[in-house]
């Protein structure tokens, strides 16, 4: 079987995301673009998760946890999880290694954290869009620690992808999945950049505005939906 899939979506927790990107939202959103899995990615926080998550229990709609992570080498990493508890101990590490550098609400947007009804029950105070502590290699080995898996997110980008700030990417990460953004089709993307052609790829959305959002156009094929099923597509033996 065929299932719709978008998995890089940032909430308001993302400075960059719209505020009306909440969880209710970004669950309806999804749903009446046809969509069967989305992954909420926000910057460096998986704070929203909970909230989000819950609410496409509620809805039908699988909801993969994840992070873009931005590396010390200023590298965005889709970072994947099978549960929330992974991803929540990955954001504590995250956190911890975040400057503390405050966020400006007036230049880069709110941090907002919220429950499953949309309403504000925080934020998030240091700023989310800077880079970690972490190297590319220290992300990758934490992520699949924690029984996660790593997709270097918008590979074809003249900024923060693994091969523009690298140069290339590095075969002891073993790499199975990119991701692609939507500005160029595939064939266009890999006749670029031939090398990009012996992994395999995702095409998302990368929104921060709820019409952003993919439609029912990226597929993934499995056998029928669950975590293993995806992760296993994404990230093969």
């Amino acid at each position: 079987m065929k299932f719709a899939v978008d998995l890089h979506i940032h909430s308001a927790l993302s400075p960059c995301g719209d505020d009306d990107m909440t969880p209710n939202n970004i669950i309806n959103m999804a749903l009446i673009k046809g969509l069967d899995i989305i992954a909420v990615t926000d910057h460096n926080s998986a704070r929203n998760l909970p909230a989000i998550i819950e609410v496409g229990k509620k809805q039908g709609l699988m909801v993969v946890p994840g992070i873009e992570v931005q590396t010390k080498e200023e590298v965005h990493i889709i970072c994947l999880f099978k549960n929330l508890q992974g991803a929540m101990k990955f954001d504590e590490i995250i956190f911890n290694c975040m400057p503390d550098t405050p966020n400006n609400e007036e230049v880069f947007g709110r941090q907002l954290i919220m429950n499953e009804r949309d309403e504000i029950i925080g934020k998030v105070d240091k700023m989310l869009i800077a880079s970690c502590a972490l190297s590319v290699n220290d992300v990758f080995i934490l992520v699949r620690g924690l029984g996660g898996i790593c997709i270097p997110a918008h590979v074809d980008r003249p900024a923060y992808s693994i091969t523009t700030n690298l140069g290339f990417i590095p075969p002891s990460l073993k790499v199975k999945t990119v991701e692609f953004s939507k500005k160029d089709n595939p064939e266009t993307i890999m006749k670029k950049h031939p090398f990009l052609k012996k992994y395999n790829y995702i095409v998302s959305s990368d929104a921060h505005y709820l019409w952003d959002i993919s439609e029912r156009e990226q597929f993934v094929e499995m056998e029928y939906l669950s975590f293993t099923n995806l992760f296993n597509i994404l990230c093969p033996n």
